[in-house]
């Protein structure tokens, strides 16, 4: 089960796991035109299904349909996410919506397909972050707090249950190719991570494959966040210097933009 499934990292998850072997994939997405036509795409295997992820009763409610279609879920994929372009500013109802989807929904997952793994003594749990959640993301300051979280959340099932037959893995890249990075160019934080060199959703569904069959904890996409992970904990203020410094560049190559070609009305 894959939610944010209908494009970008998580289709590219879906596609992997059907060329990986799964039996069933249940594609997860807002739109029901849009997982009914990544379903189409993927093939027979794959079956779409139109959820709010922030909406803990209806997660509870599919997985238990798409386990009594299908049988149980194996690997639950909290892939869904939402970013703001927005710091201090933001206001409550951005903050509010942001952190249903990009915390919330990983918990609502978790307690949905719990019970079932627990009582067979097995399952995978696969929540996607960020390496903003690992380090910060300059630009949108929802984004930062709300994948610190979901990374802690991944972290928290992973003692409590480890012991007791659940695996638990956290994906964490920097810049991946997608529509929603494109449609949001001109954001501080989108060329953020553009400035740090893109993938492919292809290469994020690779490493995951390869990090889920070592049962890693941490899959880094992008091997180099492992190293500016140990460089912000073995020294803190240094990383938090460097960081201003790359905020200064990316601000400055904004502001240096001719007019027309620079962050609409509304960005930051």
């Amino acid at each position: 089960m894959v939610t944010g499934a209908a494009r970008g990292i998580g289709y590219a998850l879906a596609e992997a796991f059907l060329a990986e072997g799964a039996r069933h994939v249940a594609v997860v997405d807002l739109s029901p035109a849009d997982v009914d036509a990544a379903a189409a795409r993927l093939g027979g295997r794959a079956h779409g299904f139109a959820l709010d992820v922030s909406d803990r009763a209806a997660v509870a409610e599919l997985a238990a349909a798409v386990e009594d279609a299908y049988g149980p879920i194996d690997l639950f994929v909290s892939n869904a996410g939402i970013g703001t372009g927005a710091g201090v500013e933001a206001d409550d109802a951005t903050w509010d919506r942001i952190w249903r989807v990009n915390v919330l929904a990983h918990v609502h997952a978790a307690r949905a397909v719990l019970p079932s793994m627990l009582a067979r003594g097995e399952g995978y749990l696969l929540s996607t972050a960020s390496a903003a959640g690992l380090l910060t993301q300059i630009g949108d300051l929802p984004y930062s707090v709300t994948k610190h979280a979901a990374v802690s959340v991944a972290e928290w099932l992973a003692i409590t249950y480890g012991d007791r037959g659940i695996k638990v893995s956290c994906l964490c890249p920097q810049g991946v190719r997608t529509d929603l990075l494109a449609s949001a160019m001109g954001l501080t934080s989108v060329e953020t991570v553009v400035a740090q060199g893109l993938i492919e959703p292809a290469d994020v569904a690779a490493a995951t494959v390869a990090g889920l069959a070592a049962e890693d904890f941490l899959i880094l996409p992008h091997p180099e966040v492992a190293e500016y992970y140990r460089r912000r904990a073995a020294d803190t203020d240094r990383w938090l210097a460097g960081m201003q410094r790359l905020q200064a560049r990316i601000v400055g190559a904004l502001d240096a933009e001719p007019p027309g070609t620079g962050p609409g009305p509304g960005s930051s």
